[in-house]
């Protein structure tokens, strides 16, 4: 299901690319854009068996944080792809400061159309983003494309069971990718269907519920700068977001939704 106020592909994935690379989002959610953060990027990394000799994809890799960890605790070689520009930019200035543009670089791409040949990868990697893709089945053939026969794709993202308060079924809510969080099977079917092998999964739930804390916790900081007047957020309805966070945290704590990791492997020849 897609939120009314959305009225094409372009502008679904557009919509969702602006808010991650706001001010706004930055002050919530801090340096990694996912529940769980580094740590649960590091076991992906364990999960996918990365290595010195590794190449990896990673899809909707924002600001870079995850690319930059993978790179430097794996020392893998990484590719990050995002759909927004200023994500991209931000995140090869980056690499460049830190002398690791020869073994980590960023595109601006998307999921579902990715420009590289096939069986260029060893491991793809998309945390909290695969949900929020418009067309679902065709990132998941891409990703078995661009992987290697005996190659891995890990994501971690939202889960959900059952329907869900109005709260969580807006646009707001399908941009923190909770409306259209998917059942675990559904994930693992997106992906049996490209030709992949379900491997693992493993819940994060209490990844997810942390969170949602903490961005409660940083609202209220938010509201009370904004009311002394040093913070500027315009286009932010603060009330809204903070009933669409006390509704997560509802649908958290009774199991509504929850946070995983699901891998899957391409055939060996």
């Amino acid at each position: 299901m897609k939120p009314a106020d959305i009225s094409s592909s372009a502008e679904e994935k557009q919509c969702c690319a602006n808010l991650y690379e706001s001010d706004f989002a930055k002050l919530l959610l801090g340096e990694s854009f996912h529940p769980g953060g580094l740590k649960l990027t590091e076991r992906l990394g364990y999960l996918l068996q990365l290595g010195p000799h590794s190449s990896v994809l990673d899809v909707a890799s924002g600001n870079g944080a995850s690319a930059f960890f993978l790179a430097e605790n794996f020392g893998c070689s990484v590719i990050g792809v995002d759909y927004g520009k200023h994500n991209v930019e931000a995140a090869t200035a980056a690499a460049a400061e830190r002398g690791v543009s020869l073994r980590l670089r960023f595109e601006q791409a998307d999921a579902e159309q990715l420009p590289f040949a096939d069986t260029s990868f060893d491991a793809v990697i998309c945390e909290c983003a695969f949900c929020t893709f418009p067309d679902k089945a065709r990132a998941a053939r891409e990703f078995a494309r661009v992987l290697r026969p005996g190659g891995m794709v890990g994501i971690s993202d939202l889960t959900r069971s059952g329907e869900l308060s109005k709260e969580l079924d807006s646009l707001l809510a399908w941009i923190a990718c909770i409306t259209d969080a998917l059942p675990i099977e559904k994930y693992q079917e997106w992906f049996s269907s490209a030709g992949l092998i379900p491997q693992r999964t493993e819940s994060h739930d209490e990844a997810l519920l942390e969170m949602v804390r903490q961005v409660q916790a940083k609202l209220l900081g938010i509201e009370v700068m904004k009311g002394l007047k040093r913070i500027d957020l315009p286009g932010i309805d603060l009330t809204a977001v903070k009933q669409m966070a006390k509704a997560a945290l509802a649908a958290a704590q009774s199991g509504q939704i929850g946070y995983a990791i699901i891998t899957a492997e391409k055939p060996r020849l």
